[in-house]
């Protein structure tokens, strides 16, 4: 089969179609042929080799795709052949032709949701409900600001926060990335290269402040993210590009918190209640995941170096 292999760490260009062994499905495993593989920030941390969990060499990226199930491996019962699903976290890699995958990190994808969606689904949709609502723990009535909603995560943020009965705000660099995020729910959207735009979000509350931030990249906002909050607000950091200094001051007088989270660290229990509330989106039509491209699998690089540009929009995916 075809898939991007990677042999040594470093920049986008370590990326190249090569032929991989078929892979086969062991006890509590199936194998999915790809149709979409999606691209997340996080793929590029591993394959600079800056990531907390390096892959042994060679390896092939991609945590998220979208498919239909090929062979199944023993034990299995939750899919059959044939069966349209998502994936969240395989075990061979994503950008590939087809992908091993343990049959637990398999779900079922409606019919009216493409492949392009599917794979848009488990990283950024998953990032975003623990933030919210397992990290955050936010409860109807509270407001949400959104740092950067309009790429993957963000998009996915607004989303469930307007589901779940949160006031969102959210920040897009472009006119093209506002106006996405206003049409995905957010009650109030700013643009984050205004200098007054924190200002603008705490007027918006009247002056109170907002009760959650997620934030994208804490590297460069999470010294500003503390004034503006409430007391009791909570400022999950899911996205840093490195150190940041703060004042503690600012969470002293808040009683405020700042929690960190990464989607592969939750435990099975907060896995399977993470799918559960995207099935239940999806259902509902709540969810909404938005493609920006699709781009063949040879283009991963260029693909990589898209997915970390300002001014996202919506996902980036890799059709095999």
């Amino acid at each position: 089969m075809k898939a991007i292999r990677v042999h040594q760490f470093g920049g986008p260009e370590v990326m190249r179609v090569e032929d991989a062994p078929d892979v086969k499905p062991g006890s509590g495993q199936v194998v999915v042929r790809v149709h979409a593989a999606g691209v997340n920030p996080v793929d590029t941390y591993i394959r600079t080799g800056t990531y907390a969990v390096k892959p042994a060499l060679p390896y092939t990226p991609g945590m998220d795709a979208a498919g239909v199930v090929e062979t199944i491996g023993e034990g299995v019962t939750n899919v059959v052949s044939g069966d349209r699903v998502y994936v969240f976290t395989t075990l061979s890699g994503a950008y590939a032709e087809r992908a091993l995958c343990n049959a637990s990190r398999v779900y079922p994808l409606p019919d009216r949701i493409t492949y392009a969606q599917g794979a848009a689904l488990g990283v950024p949709y998953g990032t975003a409900y623990r933030a919210l609502m397992q990290r955050a723990r936010a409860v109807p009535g509270e407001v949400v600001f959104v740092h950067g909603a309009s790429g993957g995560v963000g998009i996915a943020a607004v989303q469930i926060a307007r589901a779940a009965g949160l006031t969102v705000i959210g920040t897009g660099g472009t006119e093209e990335g506002r106006r996405l995020v206003a049409e995905q729910g957010a009650h109030h959207v700013l643009d984050h290269h205004d200098p007054d735009y924190l200002k603008k979000a705490v007027d918006l509350t009247n002056g109170r402040g907002v009760d959650v931030i997620v934030e994208m990249l804490a590297n460069v906002n999470l010294g500003k993210d503390l004034p503006i909050l409430a007391r009791g607000g909570r400022v999950v950091v899911v996205g840093s590009r490195g150190p940041v200094e703060i004042n503690p001051r600012d969470t002293m007088s808040r009683d405020a918190a700042i929690v960190g989270m990464t989607l592969l660290n939750a435990p099975d229990p907060e896995l399977a209640g993470i799918h559960a509330a995207i099935r239940a989106g999806l259902e509902t039509r709540a969810f909404r995941p938005i493609v920006r491209t699709e781009l063949p699998l040879s283009d991963a690089p260029r693909a990589h170096e898209m997915v970390m540009a300002p001014g996202a929009y919506g996902k980036i995916v890799l059709v095999p």
